[in-house]
């Protein structure tokens, strides 16, 4: 190769036009001339590369060029290729003939665009041009485009038939085939711009963008077919950019290191998830309960991880599932309670465990207790047969109780919370006896259950709480007024409870147009003399008239508003078991009434009363019945009885009150959750309000 300029042959055998540098060209060129005559031909293929420093921008380009001489006098860099000058472009005496690679755009030369092929004839001003691309083979020729500067091999033909004046031109990626269609087809006479002798060769130029250009390699043939490169044996292109790493260490490492990490960190993650899943609250005054703690892993596995097909119930205060202790396959039930951080917590577990020691074969055992972080899990006897409100009210799932049945659990129930009252070493008191509350084993024994509200005292020792809880319909009227549960307290649940069984009606019924309180209604039928009317139908005439007589009476005496006319459960348990007989009571004894107060109305309440319901609201006291008798303390006479509150815009309110008469005037106490209200109402007058 004869060659001048930048352009040099590399080790690797690529013949590189331009090396890198700006304003520069090469010329490479076949030494010996080749002699035209008027009707020659010549096939030519090359494989070329542009490798620019910047992808986006290149200069110039690279053209196959024939020409009288080797190295191109006068002509200078830039767009001019070094083929020309500006003097000399365009000029009939050049006698070059060039297929240029173009990627800049020469608006002075009329260029289509950045990145096309061009045939040119003694000037730079192409007699046809194409942008850089190729036809696809098959029956729609579909046009693709080739980027000139993307670095990558391409290959090139010029195909010249003289005969015909015919030249087509070429393109496609490297390793593909020639295309059937050529990129360019024109018919032009070259004799006419070519001398006799003439050298065929490449030339390439530089602007002020540093580009390199390439020949891989290169086959021409004279009045003949070109032969085919063989481009398996072309030499490589330099590496661009950084060396490239071993995929060992770009792929292969990366990855593993990776699923490494991942492994790491999903370990890391299983265990900070089963240290959160199983965290408990374990304090060191907790140490000496250890006995009755059960871990919480324990007894997430023995419910199966709190599944909702182990769930039993729910209630105001947690939701029940039943367990399979995995140590020794005991069956339990497992109540979750949900606890804020509170002072007293440490009180509490104390008087927990000292209810787990609770041993009667009619309470349901607390077997044991665990804490968590604002949780806290009460573990109890298994009850198969669930709870008596089930059997009572939802009677599709396994039919109605006969009266034996029934009486025999009031019976047991009465048994258990006596105990609790006057038969262990300290005092408990339940505060929410309620057909909920009374489990039944697999022969239907009733069990005393949950103790979720229950409080420890001293015997002889006053009750130290003060707020009300329980469930409405089975609270007395006094702790409306004082807040403090007693064994009073658990004597007026049970008896609603008693009426409850008798009755096969809930302590409060709304399904009625007007709301029914049980024992108003049971009462009212008492003071009309048709006391058995009230006995539940279901039960047809399979019952003892006597013992459901005893039940229903044995119900009104034991929710009187009075607390000391109220029987201990120690006489409750004489009155089942008929040693002792129970008391005569006339229907006057158990209800007094007292003139105008029915239809009295408050006309505003004060907005500390109302932030329960965001605002202040009209409201209306209407009294249902006063039911109970008047007793005198102290010179102030003290009525227990139920009224009906509503408020504008909501449903009714059914509260117990107490009211105290003194010197012209009645006090109403009225407690709604943790709201008391205080009413003077004067004689014949409206009422008022005092917070």
């Amino acid at each position: 190769m004869s060659l001048n300029g930048q352009a040099e042959i590399t080790s690797n055998g690529l013949l590189r036009l331009t090396n890198n540098t700006k304003q520069q060209m090469g010329h490479a060129f076949y030494p010996t001339p080749l002699h035209f005559n008027k009707s020659f031909s010549f096939s030519t293929t090359f494989v070329f590369a542009i490798v620019p420093e910047d992808p986006q921008v290149s200069g110039n380009g690279i053209a196959f060029v024939l020409s009288p001489n080797t190295n191109l006098p006068g002509s200078i860099p830039n767009q001019y290729f070094g083929l020309f000058n500006s003097a000399n472009n365009g000029n009939s005496s050049n006698h070059v003939i060039a297929v240029e690679l173009d990627t800049i755009l020469n608006f002075e030369f009329g260029d289509i665009d950045d990145n096309h092929v061009g045939i040119d004839v003694n000037g730079l001003k192409s007699v046809k041009a194409n942008t850089a691309g190729f036809f696809s083979d098959g029956s729609n020729h579909v046009f693709h485009n080739l980027s000139l500067t993307s670095g990558q091999p391409m290959q090139l033909w010029v195909d010249y038939n003289g005969p015909d004046t015919e030249l087509n031109v070429t393109l496609s990626p490297i390793k593909a085939s020639k295309p059937v269609v050529p990129l360019m087809s024109i018919t032009i006479d070259l004799s006419n711009s070519t001398l006799d002798s003439m050298y065929a060769g490449f030339s390439s130029s530089t602007g002020s963008v540093l580009t390199t250009h390439y020949i891989l390699g290169w086959s021409f043939c004279f009045n003949g077919r070109a032969q085919d490169l063989d481009l398996s044996n072309l030499p490589s292109l330099p590496r661009i950019g950084p060396k490239e790493k071993p995929k060992v260490l770009t792929v292969g490492l990366p990855v593993i290191l990776s699923l490494v990490a991942l492994i790491v960190a999903s370990i890391v993650g299983v265990m900070l998830w089963r240290s959160r899943k199983f965290a408990e609250v374990m304090e060191d005054w907790e140490l000496e309960y250890g006995p009755h703690r059960f871990s919480y892993k324990e007894l997430y596995t023995a419910t199966r991880g709190f599944r909702e097909q182990e769930l039993l119930g729910a209630g105001g205060f947690g939701r029940v599932y039943k367990g399979v202790l995995p140590t020794n396959n005991c069956e339990v039930a497992i109540k979750r309670v949900s606890h804020e951080s509170r002072q007293g917590m440490r009180e509490f577990v104390a008087e927990i465990v000292s209810i787990g020691r609770l041993r009667h074969r009619n309470i349901v055992q607390l077997l044991g207790y665990c804490r968590r972080k604002g949780e806290l899990l009460l573990v109890y006897d298994y009850m198969s047969n669930g709870s008596l409100d089930n059997l009572l009210f939802d009677g599709t799932k396994k039919g109605d109780l006969g009266w034996s049945q029934r009486f025999r659990i009031v019976r047991g129930v009465a048994s258990g919370l006596l105990y609790l009252h006057e038969g262990w070493e300290q005092l408990v008191i339940h505060r929410d006896v309620k057909s909920s509350n009374m489990l039944l084993d697999g022969d239907l024994n009733g069990r005393l259950g949950d103790f979720g509200l229950a409080r420890l005292y001293d015997h002889g020792t006053d009750p130290l709480t003060t707020h009300v809880v329980g469930t409405l319909g089975y609270l007395a009227p006094e702790l409306s007024m004082t807040g403090k549960g007693t064994t009073a307290t658990d004597v007026f649940s049970f008896g609603a409870f008693l009426l409850e069984v008798a009755c096969g009606r809930r302590p409060i019924d709304l399904r009625a147009e007007e709301p029914i309180i049980l024992v108003d209604w049971v009462l009212d039928h008492w003071q009309r003399g048709t006391l058995m009317e009230t006995v539940d139908e279901r039960l047809g005439s399979e019952y003892s008239v006597e013992e459901v007589e005893l039940v229903l009476k044995l119900g009104l005496l034991c929710t009187h508003a009075i607390p000391p006319a109220r029987p201990s459960m120690w006489q409750v348990m004489q009155f089942l078991d008929r040693d002792v007989e129970l008391p005569d009571l006339s229907p006057d004894y158990m209800n007094v009434c007292v003139p105008h107060m029915e239809g009295y109305q408050v006309l505003m309440i004060s907005s500390c009363l109302m932030g329960l319901l965001q605002t202040t609201r009209s409201c209306t006291l209407r009294l249902l019945r006063c039911p109970y008798s008047l007793v005198d303390i102290d010179q102030m006479i003290c009525l227990g009885l139920r009224i009906e509150c509503s408020f504008q815009g909501l449903d009714p309110l059914f509260v117990f009150c107490v009211l105290r008469f003194h010197h012209g005037k009645c006090v109403i106490y009225i407690s709604f959750g943790e709201y008391r209200i205080e009413i003077i109402v004067n004689y014949h007058r409206s009422f008022t309000v005092l917070f």
